[in-house]
């Protein structure tokens, strides 16, 4: 092949092309998901060893079985290629979607209105909704354009390589939080529906979804659209049975003073706590990134549908949200009088008291099949999108990666533990509580994106890879930091009542205001620690879905997943990149010792013609 100069950085006398090299990093033999095969027309590739020549020595890393079964790891800690992206718009949009079926909307809007009132709990219904829709929109936009999660796009937007650590803990404990509280309601439908004691109810919703998030986005995408029809009927139709049979409920409804004695009418205070309850949900664009990252590229083509799809799936969700929020506290008050507050707070009580005019003694089979086809639907996709969290936090702070899959259990277990300890009972304190800092963290991404970007304070593009990021941008992070512990402070009342209640506004306003300020303060240094001369702005690439073979472990990845490297004295992809415990970082100290040779990247068979080609950059 021709080589082609790369600006090398320090520790080219150290490359392993050389004999003599360092081993591979300890982990190595377990280490990340494996990639597609060495691209078609790669001079070196040979049956049965990716990326290698005939007689070649096997690769310096080697991936655990689990890891490297992509139709299982879904690129989970890597760029998503265009080579995977196979679903159209439509399909990934609708994936999407079926991971909001979950009621617990309903407990939250009723736990919302019980407590503050109709007009104050509407009122914060809505204004999270807004905040959550407008920061979702660029978030969504980002994560779809790049093919990223939203590990991977919080990395270059502000946060740093081991910035996003902590906001990998944080989006794992959303998932488990809420993987507790969806389980829990499905339990609650299967004592209802056949006397299941709940504790082993809490087992049943845990192991049910294994076998599906073990089969990753291909059998995920299956599962939405084969039981969307069955949600859609049974989400629908309560409010078609209590417009014929209670027509009046509504208008009882707008009037209702809740159950904690908070009256009908407004309050600030309810208005701020019950916003803070509502935007515990902020972080969910997190779970419509994991599925909007296998968007196909935006050509002219599919630009419109594209970004209908982008839009529909990303922000808009909370449209869905807060209609079932409201939905579910309508239900919840029709339900009150004769189930009584406590199993009026619970989905499936209501749902049965609304059907029965209808079904009769149907109601109860016909309510629990919905919760639990509900429940299941949103709890696969938080068992999906938890393991990718801890994936890509355990990767980073261990050198290790056994594969996506067996953090699946972890998520479960704590999921299950908290089921145990009865999370449901103290809901809107737990809420509240954790809305503080998810609300800080999304924030200063949106801010990153929407303000940092277009102003000039951040590169144009997200740049994930850790040869070419700071290991700490205070930008994002510091911001993050500080705006969640001066909420977190306001929360516990140490500023007073009005600041306690709007703790939340408090969290998103600083983080907002940081994030450029902190940026423009450092003049963007933090964000990239050397250009990116592989696929960076002004490299002129003809076409991103070229490929380069990983130095490390010989497979063959698309050009947005590529650094080059001079310890290797070539190109590595960006896992084995991350995984490497001994290379000291040298690629981003002082430049020395001239170019690191790069061969030219391989283009796919056809490239030139698909849809791929022709997209924007990533």
């Amino acid at each position: 092949m021709t080589d082609t100069a790369i600006p090398q950085t320090a520790g080219a006398l150290e490359a392993v092309a050389a004999p003599g090299a360092p081993a591979a990093a300890p982990g190595a033999l377990d280490a990340a998901p494996g990639a597609p095969a060495a691209a078609p027309g790669d001079p070196g590739a040979a049956p049965g060893v990716p990326g290698g020549g005939a007689g070649a020595p096997p690769p310096r890393r080697s991936y655990a079985k689990l890891a490297a079964d992509e139709s299982r790891e879904d690129y989970s800690l890597r760029y998503a290629p265009h080579s995977f992206r196979r679903w159209s718009p439509g399909m990934v949009a609708g994936t999407a979607l079926g991971g909001i079926a979950y009621l617990a909307d309903f407990a939250i809007g009723a736990s919302i209105v019980f407590t503050y009132g109709f007009t104050s709990g509407f009122a914060s219904i809505m204004a999270a909704a807004t905040i959550i829709f407008l920061t979702g929109i660029p978030i969504a936009r980002a994560c779809a354009k790049y093919g990223l999660d939203m590990d991977l796009v919080t990395r270059g937007a502000g946060f740093g390589y081991f910035g996003s650590t902590l906001t990998s803990l944080i989006y794992a404990s959303f998932t488990f939080i809420f993987f507790a509280l969806e389980g829990s309601i499905m339990a609650q439908a299967m004592h209802q529906a056949i006397g299941l004691p709940v504790q082993a109810g809490y087992l049943i919703t845990t192991l049910i979804v294994i076998p599906i998030v073990f089969r990753g986005m291909g059998a995920l995408a299956k599962v939405q659209a084969w039981t969307q029809p069955i949600w859609i009927i049974g989400l629908v139709l309560p409010f078609v049975v209590l417009a014929f049979e209670a027509p009046d409920a509504w208008g009882a409804f707008g009037s209702f003073g809740g159950t904690e004695g908070a009256g009908s009418g407004f309050s600030w205070i309810g208005f701020g706590l019950g916003t803070g309850v509502a935007l515990s949900l902020i972080a969910q664009i997190g779970e419509q990134a994991d599925y909007l990252r296998f968007m196909p590229a935006k050509t002219e083509a599919n630009k419109r549908r594209w970004n209908i799809a982008v839009l529909a799936a990303g922000p808009g969700w909370v449209i869905i949200g807060a209609a079932k929020q409201l939905g579910g506290a309508l239900l919840a008050f029709v339900a009150l009088e004769a189930v009584g507050k406590t199993h009026a707070l619970e989905p499936i009580a209501p749902q049965i008291e609304a059907l029965k005019p209808w079904l009769g003694s149907f109601a109860l089979p016909a309510a629990a099949l919905f919760v639990i086809v509900s429940q299941i639907k949103i709890n696969v996709t938080n068992a999906y999108s938890g393991s990718l969290s801890w994936s890509n936090f355990f990767s980073r702070i261990t050198h290790r990666h056994p594969g996506r899959v067996w953090y699946i259990f972890l998520n479960l277990v704590i999921a299950l533990t908290l089921m145990e300890m009865n999370m449901f009972a103290a809901l809107n304190k737990l809420l509240g509580f954790y809305s503080n800092v998810g609300i800080a963290w999304i924030a200063a991404v949106a801010a990153d994106l929407v303000i940092n970007k277009r102003i000039g304070l951040s590169p144009p593009y997200i740049e994930f890879k850790r040869a070419y990021l700071y290991a700490v941008n205070p930008a994002g992070f510091g911001s993050m930091v500080i705006a969640s512990t001066v909420s977190i402070l306001a929360f516990f009342g140490l500023f007073g009542t009005y600041a306690e209640a709007f703790s939340t506004f408090i969290a998103a306003g600083l983080s907002l205001t940081l994030c450029p300020l902190i940026a423009w303060a450092t003049r963007g240094k933090y964000y990239l620690a050397r250009p990116n001369p592989v696929n960076g702005p002004g490299v002129e690439v003809a076409d991103i879905t070229a490929t380069h073979t990983c130095s490390v472990c010989e497979t063959a990845y698309e050009l947005p997943d590529i650094a080059d490297c001079p310890v290797q004295s070539g190109p590595i992809c960006s896992l084995c990149c991350s995984l490497d415990a001994e290379c000291g970082d040298v690629c981003r100290k002082e430049p020395a010792d001239g170019p690191v040779l790069m061969p030219m990247p391989v283009l796919r068979d056809g490239a030139g013609e698909g849809a791929a080609a022709n997209a924007s950059r990533v």
